[in-house]
């Protein structure tokens, strides 16, 4: 199931910062698809997180910077297209900054979930998907009702249907933190390389996040469907 669409709220402000977010989420990509594999693996290196180098205390910087990386297109389809849907209405709650700052603060407690989970490991961590991840915590408690419009394949066939917001991310929380217990026991083609842990250590403060502006997420979501 791919997500395409959810119920927005309606407000005067169009949602910019989630514009912004994806647009240099974009930009860097981008970038890294300009360079020679040698450059390519040296900015990964210098710009990613590499959890044996943070438990050292160096390179912090990379765990802001990481979050702006992304390994291949299907990686920044996947994060863009989550954060395009869900993120508005969870900007249109905390407002820009606000929503700035929480974007920001999640992909670094899912960095930190990543690197005590693995704290000896040289392989760098990269992408927007422990914050995407938070975004979506917030959103299933602060607007557990909208239902989300998504595109489902069967075999060579498509269809569009709706679904229960709480239903698709309980879905896809429940797979990322089985792949995340999976992930610490055995490295295989489903979960090495893949940071599960960031994601599920992205959502949980969300869901925090989301029980304390739920009130204001459903102020604004009634007076949306006056």
């Amino acid at each position: 199931m791919i997500p395409i669409g959810d119920q927005n709220i309606r407000t005067r402000g169009r949602p910019w910062m989630t514009w912004l977010l994806v647009g240099l989420n974009v930009i860097v990509f981008v970038y890294e698809l300009t360079l020679g594999e040698t450059q390519l693996e040296q900015f990964i290196t210098r710009f990613g997180t590499v959890p044996a180098q943070i438990t050292q205390g160096e390179n912090l910087i990379s765990l802001v910077t990481s979050i702006f990386l992304h390994g291949g297109v299907v990686h920044i389809l996947s994060n863009m297209v989550f954060l395009l849907v869900f993120g508005d209405n969870v900007e249109a709650t905390l407002g820009k900054v606000g929503y700035l700052g929480f974007y920001l603060l999640g992909g670094l407690i899912a960095s930190g979930a990543h690197i005590i989970a693995n704290p000896a490991a040289e392989v760098p961590s990269l992408g927007a998907s422990g914050a995407v991840a938070a975004v979506l915590g917030a959103y299933v408690v602060m607007f557990p009702r909208s239902r989300v419009k998504v595109l489902v394949f069967w075999g060579f066939y498509a269809t569009v249907t709706r679904v229960a917001a709480l239903l698709f991310v309980g879905v896809w929380f429940v797979t990322q933190f089985l792949s995340g217990l999976a992930s610490l026991a055995v490295s295989t083609a489903q979960t090495g390389g893949v940071a599960y842990w960031a994601h599920i250590g992205g959502f949980v403060p969300g869901l925090v996040v989301g029980l304390l502006f739920r009130k204001r997420a459903q102020g604004l979501a009634q007076s949306s469907s006056r």
